[in-house]
């Protein structure tokens, strides 16, 4: 019996082993498959297409493709900030591309600080005598940013152009809570930490309403000098100051209103935009022989063919994108082990000469973003020079984990400070007391079964936890009084938890010099005593699963015929759902998120960003409301 048991185990184990054989050989095969299908040919010379219909990311996430596969997922494309600059950048120098279109029929954004990169980027194809086009359906705040630097702007004839400006109305809980008999119990430093606001005022603190207005205020001085300064021929300031003025003007024709007002160049469809592209770069009508078609050179076909420079000296860089989250994560969140961890292991190798940290991050965990610093720190600790790049937002835990960099580098229209501290804890005694329950036992200490979200929370913990938040707030400004070389007494004032832009944050001090990845990239080469020229940006990251990524991408082709065009009026109607999405995940964020938290909830949110999960909730709800 003994034998006939072992035989059957033996048995078992074969075939458990040759499944598992053919499942690899299946994927396998599913992979290489993918991979060839993937990556069509692309044509020696022509014109090279940006089609963005998604938003721009400093780093996508991570895609759960199976969950796609069986119906339960949501797929977004998000397309590389770095991969899109170098492909633009790339064609200004390269004499097979002849001009540059860029379509953002379904442009999704990508804010500010990014797309003033991706516009210097098209400045440069201009200055290299080629043509750039671009063409929409309509265009917005992002789109006309990006296509304010082309030769030629195109718009479809049932288009507009609507431009709204940052600004704009958030929920406020209060009244709920109340009705409801929610306590939020709130912990905070700064005058200006409005975050906490929301959930225990009805409106604005004057303070907070003073400090949006004008870091609104300065991003669209920042929006509108750059875009006046690219197309000079349109009346940008009467377009945006009287819109139905202009409409009027035109007999309600949008399109043409926009013409009339030299916001766009021409009004046609595809077909004409096409015939317009091939005469103006001088190239052929596509493979496919379709009206309208041109020979192409898809941007992501000519990444594949032109890889990142990987010789020369080693200049490391770390991205810190996303909410900073406690233990590890994948890409397109800032995890604290996983970001130390890279870090780390990249210095032990002893390859990089100079650290450059890319942040695009609000901030979130003051623990996990203590953790990433002190692995910059050890950078430090290793005579390496650290060099800090700023993205679209840098605030609260993105800035602390800035203050190792003995250089910060920003955009004019960057988010950043918001040096402060809350915590959040709600207590339910009063809505227990609507229904009729109520909760009693017994304590040991003062702190026994603290924090009583039944019964409410003791004085001696709010004191301990107030104690907490200001300890952290003053080594928070500690650490930036050092790293500025500031007065603590001086950090404190321009502190608070106030959001700066980063035009204003230069001169206050919380930033050194405007410039992008590449300028920082060369400040830490010089630093550390190389030539730019004979460097390279090493990048330290996990890199998303390219099987899942190509799973991704090929059931997200099969929906792609079902896409529409997003018109300016479907961008407005989609409002409520944003806004509420946004209420949505700051309340989450809050609630899951750690009881002491730097993160700067009251930065402007990028709609592009809003996290899958929340956008369905969103529509849930409106659904139900009948909105």
């Amino acid at each position: 019996m003994r034998i006939l048991r072992g035989f059957w185990k033996l048995l078992v184990a074969i075939k458990d082993g040759l499944v598992l054989l053919l499942m690899l050989l299946f994927f396998g095969a599913l992979f290489a498959g993918l991979s060839t299908g993937s990556n069509p040919r692309v044509p020696s010379n022509g014109v090279m297409t940006v089609t963005l219909d998604g938003p721009l990311v400093e780093q996508p996430s991570d895609v759960d493709a199976f969950a796609a596969v069986a119906g339960t997922g949501q797929i977004r494309r998000e397309y590389r900030l770095r991969d899109v600059t170098r492909a633009i950048a790339g064609a200004a120098g390269d004499a097979n591309v002849k001009g540059l279109v860029l379509d953002l029929d379904r442009f999704a954004g990508g804010g500010q600080a990014a797309l003033a990169t991706i516009g210097e980027a098209m400045d440069r194809v201009r200055r290299a005598g080629k043509p750039v086009l671009v063409y929409a359906n309509g265009y917005s705040d992002d789109s006309y940013q990006l296509a304010a630097h082309a030769s030629e702007i195109w718009l479809d004839p049932m288009g507009a152009v609507m431009l709204t400006g940052p600004g704009g109305s958030r929920l406020y809980y209060k009244g709920l809570l109340d009705k409801i008999g929610v306590t939020p119990k709130v912990y905070r430093v700064g005058e200006f930490k409005s975050a906490v606001e929301p959930y225990i005022r009805t409106d604005q603190s004057p303070a907070a309403r003073a400090a949006n207005q004008a870091l609104a205020d300065a991003l669209w001085g920042s929006w509108t000098q750059e875009v006046g300064q690219a197309r000079p021929k349109a009346q940008l300031a009467t377009y945006i100051a009287r819109p139905e003025q202009a409409a009027e003007a035109a007999g309600g024709d949008m399109a043409k209103a926009a013409l009339d007002a030299g916001m766009v160049d021409r009004i046609g469809d595809r077909v004409a935009f096409g015939r317009r592209v091939a005469q103006a770069a001088g190239v052929g009508i596509g493979d496919d022989k379709l009206p309208g078609s041109y020979q192409e050179i898809p941007f992501t076909g000519w990444i594949a063919g032109h890889p990142e420079k990987s010789t020369g000296t080693a200049i490391g860089v770390v991205t810190i994108a996303g909410e900073i989250v406690d233990g590890k994560a994948g890409p397109g969140t800032a995890a604290g082990t996983t970001i130390s961890e890279l870090i780390l292991k990249e210095l032990a190798k002893g390859r990089i000469k100079a650290l450059v940290v890319r942040v695009d991050s609000p901030g979130g965990s003051v623990s996990a973003s203590e953790q990433i610093r002190q692995a910059i720190v050890e950078a430090r600790r290793q005579k390496l020079p650290i060099v800090v790049s700023m993205g679209n937002v840098a605030a609260s835990g993105g800035y602390w984990v800035s203050t190792p960099a003995t250089r910060i580098f920003a955009e004019p229209s960057t988010i950043t400070g918001s040096i402060g501290v809350f915590g959040i804890i709600p207590t339910f005694q009063d809505a227990l007391a609507k229904v009729g329950l109520s909760a009693d036992g017994v304590a040991t200490t003062p702190l026994s079964g603290q924090p009583d979200v039944l019964r409410g929370t003791s004085p001696q913990f709010d004191r301990l936890v107030q104690l907490g938040i200001e300890n952290i707030y003053r080594r928070f400004t500690g650490l930036v009084a050092v790293s500025r070389k500031l007065p603590q007494a001086r950090v404190d004032q321009i502190g608070q938890g106030r959001v700066w832009a980063g035009g204003v944050a230069r001169q206050i001090g919380l930033v050194d010099q405007f410039g992008g990845l590449d300028d920082a990239v060369a400040y830490a080469a010089r630093s550390a005593g190389l030539d730019p020229a004979k460097t390279y940006p090493l990048f330290i990251e996990r890199e998303p699963s390219p099987f899942k990524k190509l799973l991704a991408d090929t059931f997200r082709k099969e929906n792609e015929g079902d896409q529409a065009s997003i018109d300016p009026w479907t961008r407005l109607a989609t409002s409520p759902e944003r806004l509420l999405g946004q209420a949505i995940g700051d309340a989450r964020r809050i609630a899951a998120g750690p009881a002491i938290q730097v993160r700067c909830l009251e930065c402007p949110a990028d709609p592009a960003t809003l996290p899958p999960q929340d956008a369905t909730l969103a529509k849930l709800i409106l659904a139900k409301l009948g909105l």
